[in-house]
């Protein structure tokens, strides 16, 4: 009986304990109790689950604990992290397109020949200054052919690449046959030569030249003319008697129209160099009065006119100008024993001439490169390039050219403040070549004269530098040591292509150059090589890499690794670092975003002037606003560009982009 009573009070007890635990886990609500979640061991996991889950699952509550420090870092990174002010440079660009092209064999000329100057029937001091002055001992190809012609007192029509000696294939016939002239020249006897040049530049150059050929005939007086100078000084030069005058057009019709002493009547040379530029530059009225001048006091006299490229304009002065004269051509491809062309021969002969016009000689040392660059990128890769060629290769020297004074006043004040800013290279840690300094000047013809002469003495003289200019620098100069020709904004022809790379490899040397296009331009290429220009690709990913090797376009990160190799997403990072350091400069004042859309419309301006048989190339409808003003270091395309002020400029605002 005991055992049974003790078994029924422990079921009781059972009963009022299991009763209990049911009250406790009833709602106060009365609803339905929750069920207890159980604690999961190891062996409750799901069949299949990975190690990672299982670390993952088992670490919650320790993930729970760390997530107020977990948030604090982030937020610590996130003021350390740059703020990046641009929209991506890499996304909505346009693709680039392949460049298919066939292989054409370009024009050769052959520029040195082994003839010396002693072989000529010359003056001894002449020979003598030509080899110890001038360091020259034998001639070129357009030298050798043209002197002799010269000398037999022909007329002349010459052409030949740039840079193969033509100011020194008329001066030396030119000095020879004035000293030695029966009765002694005086220098009140005024000209006996006039030498008409397109640029002020390009008059200062043959001055100079000229005047070391006249070192041993110091009684024949050269003297220059040219806008810019003052009108009562250059007045002044003429009563007192210039026997070899150098003149622009312009400036020589403005001493024609109102200089009383100015005269002709002795004049026997007319020499008209760089006839396709004088006539690109709107000077054929100009030539046409100072002809006029000419004939009215001297009928007779011996004419020579020079030329890179023969365009119809060239032929037609040539017909206006010249009197049976011989054409001389240096091209392999065209080169022939000079013969006299009359005017019939000319005449019936002009559409082969004009088919002779479409293929130029380019020097054998020259390397031609074509890179294509979407419009919002165009900035930074010209950046890079810059410092890939001066900074971190060195010892070059280079000319950029662009389609308006605006852009390289614009851009030469841009590329000094970021690419030169002593205030970044002095920055402690930075790498040693950061303190490269930058040599960065500028020439166009907006320019005061005084200006313009002290520019082009110091970029003469330079070992390297990066000179931005016009076309103002395209024909003729002879600047020494040029490596590097980079035409930032596309010519208007393939003549002015050459004449811009002819100021590179020249007289045998060696030199690169670089044609700028946008994906829209790529068939300029083909152009090019219908004309027997062969250009190679250079990649922009290629260029954009040289902003590896200078860490002040590194995006800081905390723990970040040290840089390796050409990683494409460091290299782009760095790309738009280097560009939101250009829109930071532009958006640093209103006046420098007001003179950033002032250079964007004078671009704008000169991009619809381009020939009409090329718009399907270079159409204003196919460009993207707001791409194009990313070059600019703009953020936003501008608003209302034909309104902008130009408050602040000295210079009145012409109807066509100013070069």
């Amino acid at each position: 009986v005991n055992s049974q009573s003790l078994l029924t009070l422990v079921c009781l007890l059972t009963l009022k304990q299991s009763g209990a635990l049911k009250r406790k886990l009833q709602s106060p609500h009365g609803n339905p109790p929750m069920k207890r979640k159980r604690k999961l061991s190891t062996n409750t996991f799901r069949k299949g689950a990975t190690e990672a889950d299982r670390r993952e699952e088992g670490s919650s509550s320790q993930k729970l604990v760390s997530k107020k420090q977990l948030t604090d870092k982030q937020n610590e990174s996130q003021k350390n992290k740059p703020f990046i002010k641009t929209s991506s440079l890499f996304k909505n660009n346009p693709d680039i397109p392949e460049i298919h092209r066939k292989e054409v064999q370009q024009v050769q000329e052959n520029v040195f020949t082994t003839d010396s100057f002693s072989q000529l029937d010359l003056h001894p001091h002449l020979v003598s200054t030509i080899n110890t002055v001038l360091n020259i001992c034998s001639m070129t190809s357009v030298q050798k052919q043209t002197i002799p012609v010269l000398l037999q007192g022909r007329d002349a029509l010459v052409r030949s690449q740039t840079g193969s000696g033509k100011t020194l294939a008329y001066g030396i016939p030119l000095v020879q046959s004035l000293q030695g002239m029966e009765s002694k020249i005086q220098r009140s006897d005024g000209p006996y030569a006039l030498v008409l040049i397109p640029t002020r530049e390009l008059a200062l150059q043959t001055f100079d030249t000229i005047q070391k050929l006249l070192k041993p005939f110091t009684w024949i007086v050269p003297g220059v003319l040219m806008g810019g100078e003052k009108r009562k000084s250059e007045k002044a030069r003429l009563r007192k008697g210039i026997n070899i005058l150098i003149s622009t057009p312009g400036r020589l019709v403005d001493h024609i129209k109102s200089t009383e002493c100015i005269h002709f009547h002795r004049t026997q040379w007319l020499i008209i160099d760089e006839a396709d530029r004088i006539l690109d530059l709107g000077f054929e009225k100009d030539v046409a009065v100072i002809l006029n001048a000419l004939n009215a006091e001297r009928e007779t006299r011996q004419n020579v006119l020079l030329s890179a490229t023969l365009t119809e304009g060239v032929t037609r002065l040539a017909d206006i100008s010249l009197n049976d004269p011989v054409s001389i051509s240096v091209a392999d491809e065209i080169q022939k024993v000079p013969e006299p062309a009359s005017q019939t021969d000319r005449g019936a002969s002009s559409s082969s001439n004009c088919m002779e016009q479409e293929n130029f000689a380019v020097p054998e040392t020259l390397q031609q490169y074509v890179m294509m660059v979407p419009s919002k990128l165009r900035l930074v890769t010209l950046a890079a390039f810059i410092l890939q060629k001066c900074k971190f290769e060195k010892h070059h020297k280079m000319i950029i050219f662009f389609s308006s004074c605006e852009q390289v006043e614009f851009y030469h004040e841009l590329l000094v403040k970021v690419l030169s800013g002593e205030s970044e290279s002095e920055q402690p840690g930075r790498s040693s070549l950061s303190s490269v300094s930058l040599q960065f000047l500028r020439l166009h013809g907006d320019m005061e004269q005084e200006e313009r002469t002290a520019v082009f003495q110091e970029f003469l003289k330079s070992k390297t530098g990066i000179l931005l200019c016009t076309d103002v620098a395209a024909r003729g100069l002879d600047l020494p040591q040029v490596t590097w020709i980079v035409q930032y904004n596309a010519p208007a022809s393939p003549a002015e292509y050459i004449h811009r790379i002819g100021r590179t490899a020249r007289i045998g040397c060696r030199g690169s150059s670089l044609l700028v296009l946008a994906p829209s331009e790529a068939e300029y290429v083909s152009l090019l090589a219908s004309h027997k220009i062969n250009v190679s690709e250079l990649k922009m990913e290629k260029v954009l890499a040289s902003l590896m090797k200078d860490d002040r376009f590194k995006l800081h990160r905390p723990g970040s690794k040290k840089s390796c190799g050409k990683n494409p997403q460091e290299v782009r990072e760095r790309a738009t670092v280097l560009q939101t350091k250009f829109e930071n400069h532009v958006h640093s004042s209103e006046g420098t975003v007001r003179w950033a859309k002032k250079a964007l419309q004078s671009f704008l301006c000169a991009y619809t002037t381009y020939p009409r048989d090329l718009k399907h190339i270079f159409h204003i409808k196919s460009l993207h606003l707001g791409h194009v003003a990313k070059s600019f270091g703009l953020r936003d395309a501008p608003q209302n560009l034909t309104a902008l002020p130009t408050a602040g400029s000295k210079r009145k605002t012409k109807p066509r982009p100013k070069r």
